[in-house]
């Protein structure tokens, strides 16, 4: 894709949301000034399809959105997100703050917005639980400690031990010592 077909297409995801968002707050009698939200589309996130951004001295939430989620996304999921990133600039507007609890949780239930938006990348990692009777998984991009050192941590479900799947390469381990010879193994394949 040249630069000049980037900035097309980051052009049109700025104009779709601003749309999305005059519609949202004119249904939803959304209290948010949307003069005071700025756009800007990155080409660079892999996993989060959209962050919002306050600028306490200036008063102004960026809203981020990303390229690859927009071209992997329906639009009825991409106009979540920016249903998603509106409440966190309601929040930011209104509280100075802003988070994924109860508030948040309220707001965005009346906007029919996701709590969490879904990754729009595949995990590099999958962490499983181990127990028989319990389906917990949970995917990660980034080798977090509980990806380097499963042993230390138990699943979030049932407590019991877990195991981390390279995903690329379907290998697992279930301890620190397992991670890094898995790592060692695979070299750079990894």
């Amino acid at each position: 894709m040249t630069d000049g077909e980037e900035d097309t297409l980051a052009d049109e995801i700025v104009a779709r949301a601003r749309i999305q968002a005059r519609e949202v707050v004119a249904e939803h009698e959304l209290a948010i000034d949307l003069e005071a939200v700025e756009w800007t589309v990155s080409t660079r996130a892999r996993r989060r399809a959209g962050a919002c951004r306050w600028h306490d001295g200036h008063e102004v939430a960026t809203i981020v959105l990303a390229r690859r989620a927009y071209e992997r996304y329906d639009w009825p999921a991409f106009a979540g997100v920016i249903r998603h990133e509106l409440v966190h600039a309601w929040e930011f507007q209104q509280f100075g703050d802003s988070g994924h609890g109860n508030r948040f949780r309220k707001r965005a239930a009346a906007l029919e917005a996701p709590r969490y938006c879904e990754s729009f990348a595949e995990p590099r990692y999958v962490l499983r639980c181990r127990a028989a009777d319990c389906d917990w998984q949970a995917n990660r991009h980034r080798a977090s400690k509980p990806v380097k050192a499963p042993g230390q941590y138990r699943c979030g479900v049932c407590g019991g031990d877990y195991e981390v799947e390279h995903a690329k390469s379907g290998r697992t381990w279930t301890t620190a010592s397992g991670y890094g010879g898995t790592k060692a193994t695979l070299g750079d394949a990894w």
